[in-house]
């Protein structure tokens, strides 16, 4: 029979319990409550039920479930399925989504946890959700958030990690320096040291400041204690591409593919850099673009729909920084605006990009400033970007650069630079 609980009680308690539709689930009192109403739910289903809403949105492996509710006995898989059965009894259907040969996720929306106060947090997912759409007013609208919440609990890792991301994105588009995203993820990590999301935020603000070998060793030691968190591959699927070691980052991303299929990892640049358009036009689908697809348009011939494409983006207000200066240099090669491209890459004042610098060596390669574009490549790897051998063999756009005279120095060095890395 369930017992009645009082709603007095709920209402102080709401920051000690997660929130997902009518139900609260108090970790201390390991309650499960409903509509103020106590839900009758077997000890194990409990531990299951609270490591899903832990990771919700996240794909559970079946062995790390099963690791954490049984760590030192052996059991059927049997075992883990009547949990899921029984939870979904209670929850619903759709509450658990089954992601054959993989694993499981929870897929209620989880509107509050522990030590947080509910509007504090209905802000935090909104914010979340702007941050994904990575629009300037998206971004300028979640980072207004992010610091509201922050006021209201200055302990609030996650949110500390998501202000992270959302100021180095930002940056992206209006080149402002990295060291408020910096230290908001520093912060996120002072209070949660495996944050995973804080660890995934930290990478790319590390590469594009030069660290490039200190995350790649960072996130292989992280793999090693946590070989089912997608997030780690995600970041190496990046990482791997500043160190020039393509492959390892095709291999990555199939790594975060085979732990969660809906992650989204920045696997469409390295194909790009492989000389594989299509497939970087494919996996960048899906996401507000900007650079990379047009690129890859223009590198297939289609410079009418590149050009297309650039036009449009370019009219959106607050465009600035390097990104409208690829953007535009690029516009400006396409249709045929010489001048109007050099006089632009000449006048960038470029920091903390050193992929970008890639991207302009081979503007630079395009009209056939081998020089620049020399000089570009060998920046980007000072600054913690590898051109990878590949990119300097077979791109057709640095086609001028293989007939520098430094073409081959500049493939030894990249040649020497992927060993040291590979290890």
């Amino acid at each position: 029979m369930k017992s009645k609980v009082d709603p007095k009680k709920i209402q102080t308690e709401t920051g000690s319990s997660y929130r997902f539709g009518d139900f609260e689930l108090n970790p201390t009192e390991r309650l499960l409550s409903r509509r103020g109403h106590s839900v009758a739910i077997s000890p194990k289903a409990f531990d299951a039920l609270l490591f899903l809403v832990r990771r919700a949105d996240h794909l559970t492996g079946k062995d790390t479930l099963m690791n954490a509710l049984w760590p030192d006995t052996h059991v059927g898989e049997a075992n883990l399925t009547n949990c899921i059965v029984s939870l979904r009894k209670i929850l619903g259907p759709e509450s658990i989504q089954t992601v054959s040969r993989h694993g499981y996720r929870f897929t209620l929306t989880v509107q509050g946890e522990p030590g947080i106060a509910i509007d504090t947090y209905e802000r935090f997912v909104k914010a979340k959700d702007l941050v994904r759409v990575r629009s300037i007013e998206s971004l300028t609208a979640a980072r207004d958030l992010l610091w509201v919440c922050l006021a209201e609990n200055p302990l609030f890792a996650p949110a500390w990690a998501w202000l992270g991301r959302c100021c180095w994105l930002s940056g992206k588009v209006t080149s402002t320096s990295p060291d408020l995203a910096m230290a908001a993820i520093r912060r996120a990590l002072s209070i949660a040291p495996d944050l995973a999301c804080a660890h995934q935020f930290l990478t790319p603000i590390e590469i594009d400041t030069g660290q490039a070998r200190h995350s790649l060793v960072r996130l292989r030691e992280r793999a090693a204690r946590f070989p089912g968190e997608p997030e780690t591959q995600v970041s190496l699927v990046q990482v791997f591409r500043y160190c020039g070691l393509l492959r390892e980052s095709i291999e990555a991303d199939r790594l975060a593919m085979d732990l969660d299929p809906s992650v989204s990892t920045s696997v469409a640049h390295t194909l790009f850099l492989m000389g594989d358009f299509p497939g970087a036009l494919e996996s960048y689908g899906g996401r507000a673009g900007y650079y990379m697809d047009a690129a890859a348009w223009a590198a297939l011939g289609e410079s009418g729909r590149a050009a297309q494409l650039l036009r449009k983006r370019l009219e959106q207000p607050g465009m600035g920084g390097l990104l409208a200066v690829l953007m535009r240099s690029l516009l400006a090669i396409l249709e045929e605006r010489m001048q109007d491209a050099l006089s632009l890459m000449d006048g960038a004042g470029i920091r903390h990009e050193p992929e970008a610098l890639l991207y302009l060596a081979r503007h630079y390669g395009r009209i056939g400033a081998a020089d620049s574009a020399v000089e570009m490549i060998r920046r980007a790897a000072r600054e913690g970007f590898v051109c990878p051998p590949e990119t300097l063999a077979g791109d057709p756009w640095l086609a001028s650069v293989r007939s520098h005279e430094f073409h081959s120095s500049l493939m030894a060095e990249s040649r020497k630079s992927v060993r040291s890395a590979r290890g």
